[in-house]
């Protein structure tokens, strides 16, 4: 198959749109890129339509953004290109915060707004597209956490808010304290990986038209490196199937798979690959079937639908 670039947006709300397929750069600082390579790298992921990047400030041990910073302001002119995704809340030992000595979740309103503010200076920015909750904390106070994304998206630094990994009881008690709506939650799924599809979290999606961004789309990679009988029944399928649609990659079947759901799901990737990048890009003009699409669900099932 032949991998050329698409540029399909999503709407995400009104002002914003998305790409549908997400590079994300967890991994950043594992590519070894200078900041001349990731400045071209950017600027390489940008000709394929795929402007939306996604970020955590625990990434790479909260360098990560930093990183991606200095290549963007290495080149005036290209943050106006793109939007830049990012996360907050979760917490653990490094350099950075000498202080925490355990892993934990911070969703307190003074850490969401330091959190923020130490993004836009990594970032070399006045203002981040899409500010998420990274995770669902078990001391998360809802009004604290409100009134934080309030003062910053009043403020002008965050342009919309959202959620990461969030039951939708979760979600529906956060957006009770919101006078703007939550416009997201990214979250697991692959062919791997079903449960949102069982536990309401796609269903709410697609009833208040908020596409979810996901996350490990293609499994960890555990998909075509897993010897279990569920990881080769999937792959002997992708395999299959990328024949009947004209010679793609299991990794383009498998993204495919994630992208055919209504609820306008997009995937975030995890190489830093530009080969990959493209061929992800191009999986997006793959259609399957309903039924190459259920092969595929029974495939990691193990068993045919009710």
């Amino acid at each position: 198959m032949t991998a050329t670039a698409t540029a399909t947006r999503v709407k995400m709300a009104e002002g914003l749109t998305l790409a549908r397929i997400i590079p994300g750069l967890m991994r950043l600082l594992e590519w070894g890129l200078s900041r001349e390579a990731l400045g071209d790298w950017i600027e390489q992921c940008l000709d394929l339509g795929l402007t939306t990047f996604d970020h955590a400030d625990i990434y790479g041990g909260y360098r990560c953004e930093a990183v991606f910073g200095a290549a963007l302001a290495a080149r005036p002119g290209l943050r106006q290109k793109l939007e830049i995704v990012t996360k907050c809340g979760i917490a653990f030992p490094a350099g950075a915060f000498p202080q925490w000595t355990m892993h934990h979740y911070d969703t307190s309103r003074e850490r969401i707004i330091a959190a923020a503010e130490q993004a836009l200076r990594h970032f070399h920015t006045d203002y981040l597209d899409l500010l998420l909750i990274h995770r669902p904390d078990p001391l998360l106070n809802a009004d604290e956490v409100a009134a934080a994304l309030t003062e910053l998206r009043q403020a002008g630094k965050i342009r919309y808010a959202g959620v990461s990994n969030f039951m939708p009881f979760h979600w529906t008690l956060l957006q009770s304290r919101l006078d703007f709506p939550l416009i997201t939650n990214q979250i697991e799924f692959s062919l791997t990986h079903l449960d949102a599809q069982y536990d309401g979290t796609l269903d709410q999606a697609q009833e208040l038209r908020h596409p979810p961004m996901i996350w490990s789309p293609l499994g960890g990679g555990g998909l075509f490196t897993a010897q279990d009988d569920r990881a080769q029944r999937v792959r002997a399928v992708l395999a299959q199937i990328g024949a009947e649609v004209g010679g793609a990659g299991l990794d383009q079947v498998a993204l495919a798979w994630v992208l055919a759901h209504p609820a306008q799901t997009l995937p975030v990737l995890g190489t830093g690959k530009l080969e990959r990048i493209r061929a992800a890009a191009a999986a997006e003009t793959i259609r399957l079937s309903r039924q190459q699409w259920f092969r595929l669900w029974e495939a990691s099932t193990g068993h045919e639908v009710p």
